[in-house]
């Protein structure tokens, strides 16, 4: 008898745990992660011309300076599934939050701009860590029946993550009267908004003593009975759990330990469902999104926004980025993964081509003529909103269930691994691109919004309402 099979008898599909309220604690908890990735990520934006400024630096290092992290995000990505096996997700994440405080710290800290270099790829490991262990954990945790919406919470940590890292940027930059290299607290204010990663940093790391193992790693290690007390904890009484404990023994039972090794096969190198996640990671980054999160503040300077404002916008577009991530909490279980997708692509298509447009013109008196520099502002939020409402959830619910359990780790830490590259690729190419042509590049990042419909169409599978073990 088959895993699938044996399903419907555990009740497992369609329970209720009795508290649900734990088991949102557990999963909001492991998504803190999530909170410093986005945190870590976007906190930079507000230091970006103060690093420009104090080491004297051209746009082509300054980018790489920025970028360096994501190389950190790739390694950490590659290696967290690898981790989460041999040592256990809850570990996995303390190693995590270890290097996001000693980041906080050294970034806060740095004499040299290589010395921040450094301690922007320890960040930057740390990053991609916690993009793959927390998702995954959220999955194996979570009951089938709220497994998307509590999936969901990884980039609802992101987005409030990047929000308040703007929030605070903005009220440190005023603190420090409107400049980014005024003084605070003995520091210049850009080394005051990197260091304040460190409460949120020791603070992921308390929340991991106060969660539970995953049940499906218990099981890989013999620790049986705890793990059977774990899916009474989040699945609920109703759930037979000798069958459940069977169910997923069953379908570890002809797995080994997942390695890059069983990724390959097929007749371009990696297996299809594999290539069907580096494909939803590349498109979910070559839209051009961290863009408006890395350099969103430099953007509307550079169409003649006074810095305070640009902060500003910087934050309401964060706070658009939450709004959208909500709505897709609420529809992601309801209509499913695959609309969300599309109806995010058509609308992300509509904003970026209002931006291309609006950046076409040129400026007068350094400033967007008035009409085009509110259609570029108006198109901005749009594009977030639609972003976030759509490819910003379910990218990360579609990699945390779209994998057959005996590769599910190793896909899952390639996919995001390639989700990082491609981040770096937009990352360090975007401010040569706009001396180049700031339209122009705005209409690349159109055309793979529009590449995502057929590519979504015709190659990604729903996952709505099954259960992991189904993935095959």
């Amino acid at each position: 008898m088959t895993s699938t099979a044996q399903a419907p008898q555990s009740g497992a599909g369609t329970a209720r745990p009795e508290h649900l309220g734990h088991v949102i604690f557990i999963a909001a908890a492991a998504a803190m992660g999530g909170f410093l990735f986005g945190y870590d990520s976007s906190v930079i934006n507000g230091a970006v011309e103060a690093i420009r400024d104090k080491y004297d630096i051209g746009s082509a290092t300054l980018a790489q300076v920025i970028a360096i992290a994501l190389i950190g995000c790739a390694i950490g990505a590659a290696t967290a599934g690898r981790i989460a096996d041999r040592i256990g997700r809850i570990h996995c994440m303390r190693i995590s939050a270890v290097l996001f405080t000693v980041s906080a710290v050294g970034s806060a800290l740095p004499f040299a701009l290589w010395d921040l270099a450094f301690w922007r790829i320890v960040g930057g490991f740390a990053i991609g860590m916690a993009s793959v262990i927390g998702p995954a954990y959220i999955a194996e945790v979570a009951p089938a029946a709220y497994r998307g919406r509590l999936g969901s919470f990884q980039q609802a940590a992101i987005v409030i993550g990047i929000a308040i890292s703007q929030l605070v940027n903005w009220g440190i930059l005023n603190a420090a009267h409107g400049n980014q290299r005024g003084q605070l607290m003995g520091l210049e204010a850009w080394q005051v908004m990197l260091g304040v990663m460190l409460v949120p940093a020791v603070l992921y790391g308390l929340l991991s003593f106060a969660i539970p193992e995953s049940p499906r790693f218990l099981l890989s290690v013999g620790k049986r009975e705890r793990a059977r007390e774990i899916l009474a904890e989040v699945e609920g009484k109703g759930v037979d759990l000798t069958t459940r404990v069977a169910e997923i023994e069953h379908a570890m039972k002809s797995e080994h330990k997942s390695t890059f090794k069983d990724l390959l096969g097929g007749s371009f190198f990696f297996k299809p469902i594999v290539w069907v996640g580096i494909g939803l990671s590349v498109f979910q980054q070559f839209v051009g999104i961290n863009v408006a999160f890395y350099y969103s503040a430099t953007l509307w300077q550079s169409v003649g926004v006074d810095p305070t404002d640009s902060f500003l916008y910087s934050f309401t577009t964060s706070i658009i980025n939450i709004v959208g991530t909500v709505i897709a909490m609420i529809f992601v279980d309801r209509i499913g993964r695959k609309p969300l997708a599309l109806i995010g692509s058509v609308g992300m298509i509509v904003g970026l081509a209002l931006e291309a447009w609006a950046f076409s013109y040129d400026l007068v008196d350094g400033k967007l003529p008035a009409t085009q520099g509110w259609v570029a502002l108006i198109a901005a939020h749009v594009f977030v909103l639609f972003f976030a409402l759509s490819w910003g959830v379910v990218v990360w619910v579609f990699l945390g269930e779209m994998f057959p359990n005996k590769i599910r780790a190793a896909a899952l830490g390639v996919a995001a691994s390639a989700q990082w590259i491609a981040n770096w690729a937009i990352t360090a190419s975007f401010p040569s691109l706009a001396e180049w042509n700031l339209s122009g590049t705005y209409i690349i990042y159109t055309v793979f919004a529009a590449l995502s419909i057929p590519f979504v169409l015709k190659f990604v599978k729903e996952t709505k309402g099954k259960e992991l073990e189904e993935m095959g």
